[in-house]
């Protein structure tokens, strides 16, 4: 039985994604509903990790900072999801439904690979 694709949503994505998203059937939090506000990147990154999770975050080059750091140590994580500027974030509902259309190209675990980075597109 394939595992559902979990996502949190980093301090940078609007809040609201995560409410749409899972209305859209998505298995998906912000880190502004469970009180993650605030926290380094890196803190944000290992929680994800301990709830099996996918980050999603608009920051790019911390994010890719963090995987190389990571993997260079021998740690994983279960992959970050950049969002480009092209998806805007006063529009929650396209960057949900674009949510929906990555987790519906890899049904089940999205990556053989841990530690992947992707972009999600509009």
């Amino acid at each position: 039985m394939a595992q559902a694709i979990r996502f949190l949503l980093d301090e940078d994505m609007n809040p609201e994604v995560a409410v749409i998203g899972r209305g859209l059937g998505l298995d998906v939090v912000s880190v502004h509903e469970i009180d993650r506000r605030g926290f380094a990147d890196e803190a944000q990154l290992r929680f994800a990790v301990g709830e099996g999770r996918i980050v999603v975050t608009r920051n790019r080059d911390d994010f890719i900072r963090l995987t190389l750091s990571l993997y260079e140590a021998g740690e994983v994580h279960h992959g970050v999801l950049i969002v480009p500027h092209s998806l805007p974030n006063n529009r929650p509902e396209h960057l949900a439904h674009a949510l929906v259309r990555w987790s519906g190209d890899r049904p089940g675990d999205p990556s053989p690979n841990p530690n992947f980075i992707d972009f999600l597109k509009a």
